[in-house]
């Protein structure tokens, strides 16, 4: 960040606090409890993408391009849930709510960066439905391994370079309006808002980032899903259609889980309580992961028969070895 902060002007000095105080929620009685909830959420969602991943990984009729964004959303869950939820448990659950500078910069970056690639990557598994609804006889060619490989690496080059600029512009920022920060991690909108100079540059990007994040990739899947429902509805029966419309039942879930809630949060957070916020927006954060395995699990009957073949190979590995055993 010195590179960013040196083509600023050499001789701007900005003041940077050694902590920041992570409030959290306030009042609440036995919110304990609340901590210890998101702790089993955090476990089934390790539990849940480490199986996928594995199960795609050991499948090797799994090498559809499909399951590259699929092993990508887990792997995405995961390191997002395990960025997150530890470092909120260690915060308020044995009260480290003191957090410095740089470590809540890093924090920030790794939130916002697994939060925007998760969007980004339904926006990857969207494009493979409809090009496999509305084009299928080019489907092969249209969606390879490697184009599928090559979208998500630009997602990712993406997304990584426009979290670096918000936390770039946070380093320019001079903190001392206050240290705590009204949030369950260090959120970009509460940290500029302490800032005593200019952060018009903090708040346009905070006005421009949820569309490049949020909304463009929600109208992509949008527009998507009424295309392929047109089409079907001119050149498919009925029968026809509902068939091809399953396919897409495991991603409309993950879409939904995912923008739903975002979309209520985001609509509502000026008229609802900051405790009542900041409970919206953690478990907006940590269901979608916990819940994506296993939609993908019980709605994709491919990754369904998988598990289901994995656990009679393993169920008759322990017979084997109690036979050896007993001989």
């Amino acid at each position: 960040m010195d590179l960013f902060n040196s083509a600023l002007g050499k001789n701007i000095t900005f003041v940077h606090p050694a902590y920041f105080i992570i409030s959290g929620l306030s009042g609440l009685p036995n919110i304990k409890y609340y901590y210890v909830f998101l702790f089993f959420v955090y476990i089934i969602s390790v539990l849940g993408n480490t199986i996928v991943m594995a199960v795609i990984y050991l499948d090797h009729n799994l090498r559809a391009p499909k399951y590259i964004a699929v092993f990508n959303l887990a792997f995405v869950d995961l390191f997002g849930n395990s960025a997150l939820v530890p470092k909120v448990l260690d915060i308020f659950l044995f009260n480290h709510r003191n957090i410095p500078y740089n470590d809540c910069l890093t924090f920030l970056f790794f939130c916002y960066t697994c939060l925007s690639m998760q969007s980004f990557n339904l926006v990857a598994l969207s494009y493979d439905r409809l090009i496999a609804i509305i084009f299928p006889l080019h489907y092969q060619v249209k969606v390879t391994h490697r184009f599928m490989l090559s979208l998500i690496a630009s997602f990712w080059i993406f997304v990584i370079i426009a979290v670096l600029i918000a936390v770039g512009l946070i380093t320019r920022l001079s903190i001392c309006k206050s240290v705590v920060i009204n949030s369950y991690f260090c959120d970009h909108g509460q940290i500029y808002r302490l800032s005593c100079n200019d952060h018009f540059p903090n708040y346009a990007l905070s006005c421009f980032y949820p569309v490049l994040i949020f909304w463009l990739p929600l109208a992509f899947i949008l527009v998507s899903y009424l295309y392929i429902g047109y089409t079907l509805a001119k050149v498919a029966t009925v029968q026809e259609g509902l068939k091809a419309f399953k396919t897409c039942i495991g991603h409309l879930s993950l879409v939904a889980i995912y923008f739903i809630p975002l979309l209520i949060t985001f609509t509502l957070m000026a008229n609802i309580h900051p405790n009542a916020r900041i409970i919206n927006l953690s478990l907006t954060s940590v269901f979608p992961p916990m819940l994506n395995p296993i939609i993908y699990v019980l709605q994709t009957q491919e990754i369904k028969e998988s598990v289901k073949k994995l656990l009679r190979i393993r169920g008759k590995s322990r017979i084997a070895v109690k036979k050896l055993i007993t001989m």
